[in-house]
């Protein structure tokens, strides 16, 4: 009869069951504490703690009745309360948890079913804006500096943290703001705006073959920066995220955050929303998975690949641009002129690196989730389930392979 009670009915009912067990128990003891009183009472008196004592009798008869009916509504007490535990353990573990309990293995082939590998591809299909958000060290520079490079038009950026290096392919009177040149900025974010309505006119007169050739892809490197240092940061954020599209003038903010007022949209998320395509990367992109997709599964995914997975709006990104470094300077002339590529290994992060190195000093061994917990601190925190996540990861970009499945999933280095 338990099994078909809802959790917090059965909860319920426990509860009320062990009140009037005791109540019934207590009742029985007050009133034997009576009589005994009773009888050492003056005459007069002990009809009056006769009465009591009967009373008290009869609310703990009626308690053990409820009591028993609970228990036949019940049935096997023991089974009961480990169902209400087991309710309350699912009500309360963590989502890493969740996902061993409603998983149980993991699947080394698995993947989202909407994952997309060419985001390019995917905002150009969309004609929407690019906000872009990430924490230090995620990587938001290296996926601008890409897109920048893919997307087409002329390519204007506004970054006044830039080095000697950065945008290197780019004509170097369109990266503006060099050494925290704010005013520099801020006149070249006024000029914009003035373009814009210039492209407004020629668009109403002439069409769209009036402005062919115009095109641009402006970049602005931390925007709540810009807004708090240019006076035209957040007019031309406004204007160009709802007329911008129109006339091939689109452009890409970057920000710690996801809120509207981090992209000088204070009470305005509705045009963040559905002017831009939202890419979130490294905690952002799994935070998003876990509390508003509701998916561990995914998130969990998005952990093991490291910088190579994130989000673009609900849909998951496998994109690996570990070699776009120093060398993709000379990229965007490379593809131009014959597809050369040069590629080097992924670097790995620090629980990968641990891994691979007692791999190295360890050939042919088996190494466990619980083996790699106990041997160091640097994986404390982790859950074993997240552990033989990036056991598969590894073996997935030939970094060792996996033997076994679920809890007996292992890792070993192999050439």
């Amino acid at each position: 009869m338990s099994s078909d009670l809802h959790p917090s009915q059965l909860h319920q009912h426990l509860q009320m069951y062990e009140r009037a067990k005791w109540s019934y128990c207590g009742s029985l003891a007050i009133s034997m504490g009576l009589l005994f009183l009773g009888a050492t009472q003056k005459p007069e008196y002990k009809p009056w703690v006769l009465g009591a004592s009967v009373a008290t009798l009869e609310v703990g008869r009626r308690h053990r009745q409820t009591a028993k009916r609970l228990q036949e509504s019940l049935g096997d007490i023991d089974r009961a309360s480990r169902l209400n535990f087991q309710a309350w353990a699912r009500a309360n573990t963590q989502p890493t948890a969740q996902l061993a309990l409603s998983f149980g293995t993991i699947d080394a082939n698995w993947k989202p079913e909407n994952l997309i590998t060419d985001p390019v591809e995917y905002i150009q299909k969309k004609q929407k804006h690019v906000a872009l958000v990430g924490g230090t060290g995620d990587g938001k520079s290296t996926f601008t500096q890409y897109l920048s490079s893919k997307i087409g038009g002329r390519v204007v950026v506004y970054d006044s943290d830039a080095k000697p290096d950065d945008w290197a392919w780019l004509d170097q009177t369109d990266v503006i703001g060099r050494k925290g040149n704010f005013k520099a900025i801020d006149t070249a974010m006024g000029n914009d705006l003035k373009s814009l309505e210039e492209l407004v006119e020629l668009r109403g007169e002439g069409g769209d073959n009036a402005i062919a050739g115009r095109e641009r892809f402006l970049i602005a490197e931390e925007f709540p920066i810009l807004v708090d240092e240019c006076d035209n940061a957040t007019n031309w954020i406004k204007r160009h995220a709802k007329r911008g599209r129109r006339y091939k003038q689109f452009i890409c903010a970057l920000a710690q955050n996801d809120t509207a007022e981090n992209f000088g949209l204070q009470g305005d998320k509705d045009t963040l929303y559905s002017c831009f395509v939202l890419v979130r990367l490294g905690q952002f992109g799994r935070d998003y998975a876990r509390t508003k997709l509701k998916d561990p599964q995914l998130e969990q995914w998005l952990k093991a690949g490291g910088k190579r997975r994130f989000m673009v709006d609900d849909c998951p990104c496998e994109l690996d641009l570990s070699n776009w470094g120093t060398l993709s300077r000379e990229q965007g002339a490379t593809d131009t002129r014959g597809n050369e590529e040069v590629r080097s290994p992924k670097p790995m992060n620090e629980y990968e690196q641990f891994i691979f190195d007692w791999g190295q000093q360890h050939p042919g061994e088996i190494l466990k989730a619980g083996m790699l917990s106990r041997a160091t601190r640097l994986f404390d925190n982790m859950q074993p389930d997240e552990i033989r996540i990036i056991f598969v990861a590894m073996a997935d970009v030939g970094l060792g392979e996996v033997e076994g499945s679920g809890a007996k999933l292992g890792w070993r280095w192999s050439k």
